[in-house]
């Protein structure tokens, strides 16, 4: 099916998670910054057919609320998240009919996820590169290095935990293996693991969501 924007506007909501460079060589759409509060109401007044959110702020501006997303759905708009503050939001109205799509919606909807600090990371303001690696990110992976016998259930623990104590804008692989008490040929292992098929759950949430929008069009 051709995507006509003139019969079908579609807002995108997104920033690091998945960049509108490479969005826009899967959907034509109109790709904006991540949500803040406000982008919503706003984006109504564009008589959208689909609003889909990946990214939104979390404490640098107030979040996205959820009255805002409501009232979209009450106008007829479909609403969409995946990711990350799509994925939050999403697990918490989908009984409103806001859809949900990917792991980290079913994580959160399955209260497994609770906190915006499993998917919160620090952005370049400009560019909205991101600068921290998210803990949904981080479980996902060693939890895979688990699975193939890189760590054993005590290291996982041990790499959870210290993961899960780091400030979210200072979260990388390397300061959690610099403070997590394993061996050092085991890290040594998990890095190379790590770089070599560390999976971006977030961005392959995001990539999900744009090829289901496309299935809907």
């Amino acid at each position: 099916m051709v995507f006509n924007m003139v019969d079908k506007n579609i807002i995108i909501f997104t920033g690091p998670s998945l960049s509108s460079t490479e969005a826009k060589t899967i959907l034509d759409a109109d790709y904006r910054p991540p949500v803040k509060r406000g982008d919503i109401t706003l984006a109504i007044h564009d008589n959208p057919y689909i609003i889909g959110i990946i990214d939104g702020v979390f404490h640098q501006q107030p979040a996205v609320a959820p009255r805002e997303i409501l009232t979209a759905i009450n106008k007829g708009i479909i609403v969409i998240g995946s990711s990350s503050m799509g994925a939050l939001r999403a697990a918490e109205l989908d009984e409103f009919g806001m859809k949900g799509i990917g792991y980290v919606y079913e994580q959160y909807s399955k209260g497994i996820l609770e906190s915006d600090d499993d998917v919160a990371v620090t952005i370049n303001p400009n560019s909205f590169e991101q600068l921290s690696e998210p803990l949904v990110n981080i479980n996902y992976n060693f939890n895979m290095a688990f699975k193939q016998g890189i760590i054993n259930e005590s290291e996982l623990n041990k790499l959870c935990k210290t993961a899960k104590s780091i400030f979210y804008p200072k979260r990388s692989y390397d300061m959690i293996l610099s403070k997590t008490n394993i061996p050092k040929e085991v890290k040594k292992q998990l890095k190379l693991f790590i770089d070599t098929y560390a999976i971006n759950i977030k961005q392959r949430d995001a990539l999900d969501m744009l090829n289901f929008i496309k299935e809907l069009i």
